[in-house]
């Protein structure tokens, strides 16, 4: 008989790509293995999920909103029903196992699933774990960690070091660097920045480029700028379709390993998921944190980083000041560059999709 598995999470790419890795994997080990995805309705999984080729349904929850305590007033009943929702899903899929990576739906249903005594894994992927993990991780049988020293925040018996699952393509660039440059129509003969936003962009990463424009001109860099969707008409007519050859802006990469392999410095949001595939890349990075995001986790993220001498950190609220002269002093600097490099791929954790999936068959066996 086939094992059943419920995958919970979602929100951003950063929780949505592992939980489709861990899926993968999982159906590599198994191929007969039946997965269900539970999601936030509205959230960017109910479109990403199904792309991937699996089933997801969607729970009527949310995050608490900071800015309007109005909104607030309809949390307590759509968690709920959500909780309702979660227990007939688990009951009606038959699910052995479940399976949680952060992001709204993965709270109510992997408290259901504790409630009625399934088995459930966590797959933590920041170096500070958020509230809602740190309950859930009271009763899980086992919690998949990215950093460590994460016993602080779980029964240490139960934590294992995994790493955060990666988009295997996106960093697959050995001998990629000629045809990635060729591909955005860069020379071979110039240092290269990627600036990277993530999937929703990063306005304070777009204020800097655009401020430097000039500046790259001056240092003869070129640059990969992926400035995000959201953001991507309003520069471009704020800058009237003007842009230096040398400069290529984009609202998404499609090949993020090309970018990747011709980049020599990356500037790029501390996301658990980035710096999993950054370890991965090896190449010198600068950090600037969100600091929209719960318990100020990418700050956490990044410092892991800076202490190992693996990256180098800009804050948010200094960046228009700070962020393209760190960059242009590391790109000057060719020993600190390669000192970078080799920290960062030392954290690398490669098969950690393979180790998780693994390690959610046991607790069903």
């Amino acid at each position: 008989m086939a094992h059943k598995v419920i995958i919970s999470g979602g929100g951003t790419g950063g929780h949505i790509f592992p939980a489709i890795a861990i899926a993968n994997a999982l159906r590599t080990l198994e191929p007969d293995i039946e997965i269900l995805f539970v999601g936030a309705l509205g959230k960017m999984e109910m479109e990403k999920v199904p792309a991937a080729g699996y089933k997801i349904v969607g729970l009527a929850i949310q995050g608490i909103n900071r800015k309007s305590l109005l909104k607030n007033l309809t949390l307590p009943f759509k968690l709920v029903a959500s909780l309702f929702k979660a227990r007939k899903l688990i009951k009606d899929f038959g699910a052995q196992a479940a399976v949680g990576v952060g992001g709204y739906a993965s709270g109510p249903l992997l408290m259901m699933a504790n409630f009625i005594g399934l088995p459930t894994l966590i797959q933590e992927q920041n170096s500070f774990a958020g509230k809602t993990n740190k309950s859930l991780g009271k009763k899980a049988k086992r919690i998949c960690v990215a950093y460590q020293g994460m016993e602080q925040f779980f029964p240490a018996d139960r934590v294992l070091l995994t790493g955060n699952p990666i988009r295997r393509a996106s960093v697959d660039i050995a001998g990629k660097r000629e045809e990635a440059l060729r591909s955005f129509g860069l020379s071979a003969n110039k240092k290269t920045v990627l600036v990277t936003g993530g999937s929703l962009g990063a306005a304070t990463l777009n204020a800097c480029v655009k401020q430097a424009l000039t500046g790259f001109e001056q240092q003869d860099v070129q640059v990969i700028w992926q400035c995000g969707g959201y953001y991507y008409d309003r520069l471009q007519a704020e800058l009237h379709g003007q842009l230096p050859s040398h400069v290529k802006m984009m609202p998404f990469l499609q090949r993020m390993d090309y970018a990747y392999a011709a980049a020599d410095l990356i500037i790029a949001r501390a996301g658990a998921g980035t710096i999993s595939e950054l370890c991965v890349v090896g190449k010198p990075v600068i950090l600037v944190p969100s600091p929209n995001v719960a318990e100020d986790h990418q700050t956490k993220n990044a410092r892991a980083l800076v202490h190992k001498q693996a990256a180098r950190m800009v804050k948010d609220a200094d960046a228009e000041q700070q962020l393209m002269h760190t960059a242009f002093d590391l790109l000057a600097d060719d020993r600190a560059c390669q000192d970078l490099a080799r920290n960062i791929k030392e954290l690398a954790l490669l098969d950690a999709d393979v180790v998780i999936a693994k390690e959610v068959l046991k607790l069903i066996k």
